[in-house]
């Protein structure tokens, strides 16, 4: 569960201030809003990557308002991959197990296990050069669930695909998702991603966050959503 409180956020002139949502356990929430509204931010608090004025944000009960990211437990994916130029795929989704100390053969097994949900075995001996925009971000979103995280953090990660490309990626994340029995707060301004992937929506508006009704986001944005069992 992620829970947020009464968060306050500074940046030079740009202030949020008392944001409060949940997103339950288990559940792919949204935040959404016009460019420049603050969703990064609040994500980037989230993950410990900006400092707080402000507030608690708890992560599966546990407070981690001043927890340094890394012992936050939470996967998280950039908008544009960031993946290491010099490291095969395999490097990457190893990485966050050997900096955990996991043995040879465990980090094998979860490589492997991680290479066949993303289906990307057949790229673990590539680096990053060559491989598409689609293919970076399943690498990058492997990377984030390594270390079996409660909690993945996506901060616009299909905004530089194609139509079709991102359509994959929609049944990709909700049975990674399933799969890893993760709860999910992703960053988007697409009326379309939140309709595919919201279990539960917030959107960014005058410097506050408030959770959209699904009924109300339907009549706004009627899309079918696809069965992701």
């Amino acid at each position: 569960m992620i829970s947020i409180k009464n968060l306050s956020v500074h940046q030079g002139d740009f202030v949020l201030g008392n944001v409060s949502f949940d997103v339950p356990e288990g559940q792919y929430g949204i935040l959404m809003g016009h460019t420049g509204c603050g969703k990064t931010t609040i994500l980037e608090a989230v993950c410990g990557l900006r400092p707080v004025a402000g507030g608690t944000i708890l992560l599966d009960g546990f407070d981690v308002t001043r927890s340094k990211p890394a012992l936050r437990g939470i996967g998280y994916v950039p908008q544009d991959a960031a993946l290491f130029s010099t490291m095969t795929v395999r490097a990457h989704l190893a990485f966050a197990l050997k900096i955990r100390k996991w043995s040879r053969d465990q980090i094998n097994v979860r490589v492997k296990e991680l290479a066949d949900l993303l289906n990307i075995t057949h790229l673990l001996d590539r680096r990053p050069k060559g491989l598409s925009g689609g293919e970076q971000q399943r690498v990058s979103l492997g990377r984030a669930l390594a270390f079996r995280p409660r909690v993945l953090c996506l901060d616009e990660p299909l905004s530089a695909l194609d139509d079709q490309t991102r359509r994959q990626m929609y049944t990709l994340l909700k049975q990674a998702q399933k799969h890893e029995h993760v709860t999910v707060l992703h960053v988007t301004h697409s009326l379309e991603e939140a309709s595919h992937l919201g279990d539960i929506i917030f959107r960014v508006e005058n410097g506050k966050v408030r959770q959209v009704p699904r009924d109300e986001f339907e009549n706004f944005h009627p899309i079918r959503k696809p069965n992701y069992a």
